[in-house]
């Protein structure tokens, strides 16, 4: 059964016969394919009006009007309604001289089928209606025989619009469910697309997370190891550089595991909305070591942490917040620092606060942010939280964040 690609067509659309997944029908082509059909339906004419006659015989004016009425069939799907008229203009005299009443029916059921088809149902029964009713008026003028004849072929034309209407209202329903299916289509790929910008953004931040704190712990550790070998080299402290090192062994060692999870994402390729699919996520038990990683680097660290518990995407977020703003310190802060880090629950919300007393430009950054500074608001927003950050009057900087524990967005966190 034929279709259109929306119920919405024009009525040439309509009768044109296209179906949902072949290829549109061109001007070219549907005039050709109108003008064999109509070329069809004159021959079949011709033929039955040339045998035995159901009326007059026809002359040359019987002749005239039944070719030229078949005509407009021509434009049939460019204007179904006119064609229609046309045609009746020319049949309404044929039937009036009482010529073969036989030989057009072809054309004419081709033109009703066509309005009903290609028309809505109200313009169908008022065109129907209309033909009908001047039929039986002519027919029963003629007398009670005729008009019974005419009532036999109302059937017909009855059966004909309805058979046109139902296979409109059925093209319209394929219609329908085809662009159904291409918009479910649309949305899946959509939603696909979006999933992996989600994906990118996430690994993205995680990759900016582990790098930038990785990095610069190991570039303070190193620079304790230079200025160790530097300062006395007749005196060296090998204890302190040993520890320097290893401090920085350290470090990668812990940035490499990081860095294995956060691969292996990638090289799965399958991402199912679960955060199984994406490894163990940090939580609130990695920020004793993040504060612990912190003071290696020469940063006095004072953590509190009071609750232990927390979904794990709103842990992870935490987990996170501190990280780089531990890192942030320890990058910008200068030296005798002091980091305060304080997580406590607050109104059904998990409070984070990271506070230092250093300066070292930190002043000039707040007004520039980074995409340190990003992420963090980043990661507060996906779980429903909000973040402020900026220096305090007293000196130093802060990191304050607030979690909701029942978070509305949980997805895209590690």
């Amino acid at each position: 059964m034929d279709a259109t690609r929306s119920p919405d067509r024009s009525a040439s659309a309509l009768a044109g016969f296209p179906g949902p997944r072949r290829r549109p029908v061109g001007p070219a082509r549907a005039l050709r394919d109108d003008a064999l059909l109509t070329a069809a339906a004159a021959l079949s004419a011709v033929v039955i009006g040339g045998g035995r006659p159901d009326g007059h015989p026809l002359d040359a004016l019987g002749w005239t009007l039944l070719l030229v009425a078949h005509l407009p069939l021509v434009w049939r799907r460019r204007a179904p309604l006119l064609s229609f008229l046309c045609l009746i203009l020319c049949l309404a005299p044929y039937h009036g001289m009482d010529y073969d009443h036989t030989a057009p029916v072809a054309a004419a059921m081709i033109g009703l089928y066509t309005v009903a088809v290609s028309g809505r149902p109200l313009r169908t029964a008022l065109v129907g209606s209309a033909v009908i009713g001047l039929m039986l008026s002519v027919k029963f003028g003629q007398g009670v025989s005729e008009g019974r004849e005419a009532l036999r072929v109302t059937g017909w034309i009855v059966a004909l619009l309805l058979i046109g209407v139902y296979v409109r209202v059925h093209r319209q329903y394929i219609a329908s469910v085809v662009e159904r299916a291409e918009r479910a289509e649309r949305t899946r790929e959509e939603e696909a697309r979006r999933r992996v910008a989600e994906e990118r953004l996430r690994v993205a931040r995680d990759l900016h997370d582990l790098l930038a704190h990785s990095i610069t712990l190991i570039g303070v550790q190193t620079s304790v190891a230079a200025h160790v070998l530097a300062a006395d080299p007749d005196r060296l402290d090998r204890a302190a550089v040993a520890k320097a090192l290893d401090d920085v062994a350290g470090t990668c060692r812990a940035a490499r595991g990081e860095l294995r999870a956060t691969l292996e994402v990638l090289r799965s390729g399958v991402d199912d909305g679960t955060q199984e699919a994406r490894g163990p996520l940090p939580g609130l038990d990695g920020l004793p070591d993040l504060a612990e990683a912190a003071r290696t680097a020469g940063a006095r660290v004072e953590l509190s942490v009071g609750p232990r518990e927390a979904p794990p995407a709103v842990g992870a977020a935490a987990y996170r917040i501190v990280q780089e703003a531990l890192t942030n310190a320890v990058r910008h802060a200068g030296p005798d620092l002091t980091v305060r880090v304080a997580v406590r629950t607050r109104d059904a919300a998990l409070a984070v606060t990271v506070t230092d007393d250093g300066a070292g430009g930190r002043h000039e950054a707040a007004h520039t942010p980074g995409f340190g500074l990003i992420g963090m608001r980043e990661r507060a927003r996906t779980v429903g939280g909000t973040l402020e950050a900026g220096p305090r009057a007293e000196g130093g900087f802060m990191v304050s964040a607030l979690l909701p524990l029942a978070p509305t967005a949980q997805g895209g966190l590690t």
